[in-house]
């Protein structure tokens, strides 16, 4: 998961979004100007680009300083999604975003995004995302990552509320 320079980092947010994740789902990123707001080692941003997206990846506070966009695309720091959330609420702008299934369950989704048309993109196989620590890959990390994730989408516009790749 990318993390963010901000008062919330956390090192084990250092979880760095591959390149395939964001090609598995390029056919539903719409083709506006895209904001990935969590900077993280800044690759993300650069995959969407050479994806052929007008991207936007600076290092910037999520939270306060969110730059002229139309679409959230990114794998925000898992621990302080409850935050993200509300403040994408308050945003109200379409997003997609890389986040574990078991968010769905939770009551700050359920608060900010119940019956707002959230949609879901489902992958064929689990995100093997890239961890760092302190800028580098640990000796011996096996990307092995031992839960699922969903691309959670708002005001994207999907074909059906719940989209399996294939």
């Amino acid at each position: 998961m990318a993390s963010f320079h901000t008062k919330t980092f956390q090192k084990h947010d250092d979880y760095m979004t591959p390149k395939h994740a964001w090609e598995d789902i390029k056919q539903y990123i719409p083709n506006v100007k895209i904001w990935e707001a969590f900077y993280g080692d800044g690759e993300s941003g650069k995959y969407l680009t050479e994806l052929g997206f007008d991207t936007i990846h600076e290092e910037r506070d999520f939270f306060t300083e969110p730059p002229e966009y139309d679409c959230l695309v990114s794998n925000p720091p898992f621990s302080d999604v409850k935050n993200i959330m509300k403040r994408l609420k308050e945003l109200d702008k379409p997003f997609i975003l890389i986040m574990p299934s078991s968010k769905i369950n939770t009551s700050y989704m359920r608060e900010n995004f119940k019956n707002k048309g959230l949609q879901i993109i489902i992958p064929i196989k689990r995100i093997q995302f890239i961890k760092l620590v302190d800028g580098k890959v640990p000796d011996k990390w096996k990307n092995a990552c031992n839960f699922d994730c969903f691309y959670y989408c708002y005001k994207i516009g999907l074909p059906r509320d719940i989209v399996w790749l294939e």
